[in-house]
């Protein structure tokens, strides 16, 4: 493999932001090394005793081999064909209907390198989350806070990977208060379908906890939330999993995803990844 850095470009570039991808990095996967890549390759090398320089060289290519040999010791928790034929047949749907949704909307895994769940986790709902349990946030925002405690949504907080869990415990950790805890749990995103923690109990999980402990089981766990997320969730008139069920991509994609799904072309995305799948 070449040695390279930020700014390069080329084949070796893909590949090593395909690496990146699988271990868990927010980056976009393309031939030119942006800061994303830096910022992971980065943050790769803090963890595994590298020099911290942003070069992928020898050392850290072999690294990087190494830990995305080592993903497949965590297989026991992805889906199989088999949990997807048998959540079509729970929740009456096509195989390549849910194989299709599976594509688009998941991440395409749902656990980081060392079996945690992919989390994302949300400052602005943070402060939401806190005021509906009679918090008042702005007499918690310090400097020292403000990365994870803040009133409307950004994304230059982001740290992607296992980074992000350095920050929902940071939040969970501001006050001994029990709210904080339950609060900053609920604003994370999890899994493969990153449901939003704070739909727990309209999702019948009985508390935050609980939905977190089923993400940290398996991928199927996964799937099932988003099940019980689509056939719950109304848009337009209907439930999400109906708009699925009648084919209607668009509709499912907006209710979903929200207005943006035009921009990325989510239902032309998930229609012919539907035509694909039945033609197969």
């Amino acid at each position: 493999m070449k040695t390279i850095r930020y700014r390069s470009r080329g084949a070796d570039v893909h590949y090593l932001e395909e690496i990146l991808t699988k271990l868990g990095y927010s980056v976009y996967v393309s031939n030119y090394f942006g800061r994303d890549s830096d910022r992971a390759v980065k943050d790769f090398q803090a963890k595994n005793g590298l020099i911290v320089d942003g070069i992928v060289g020898l050392k850290t290519w072999s690294k990087l081999i190494e830990a995305e040999k080592n993903i497949t010791a965590d297989n026991d928790k992805f889906l199989s064909e088999l949990d997807i034929k048998d959540f079509a047949q729970s929740f009456g749907l096509e195989v390549a209907m849910v194989k299709a949704v599976n594509e688009i909307e998941s991440r395409g895994k749902g656990f980081l390198l060392g079996g945690k769940p992919i989390i994302l986790f949300e400052g602005h709902v943070f402060w939401r989350e806190l005021e509906n349990r009679g918090v008042k946030p702005s007499q918690y925002v310090t400097e020292h806070t403000k990365d994870v405690l803040y009133r409307r949504w950004t994304k230059i907080h982001y740290r992607g990977g296992v980074q992000e869990y350095d920050r929902l415990e940071k939040a969970a950790k501001i006050s001994d208060i029990p709210a904080f805890h339950e609060a900053a749990y609920s604003s994370a995103s999890w899994g493969a379908f990153q449901i939003m923690g704070f739909h727990y109990k309209h999702l019948g999980y009985s508390s935050v906890d609980e939905f977190v402990s089923a993400m940290h089981e398996h991928e199927r766990e996964h799937l099932k939330a988003f099940g019980r997320f689509i056939e719950k969730t109304p848009f337009k008139g209907k439930k999400l999993i109906d708009w699925i069920r009648e084919k209607n991509w668009a509709k499912f994609a907006e209710g979903y995803n929200g207005p943006g799904y035009r921009k990325n072309k989510y239902d032309t995305k998930l229609q012919n990844a539907y035509m694909r799948y039945s033609n197969t």
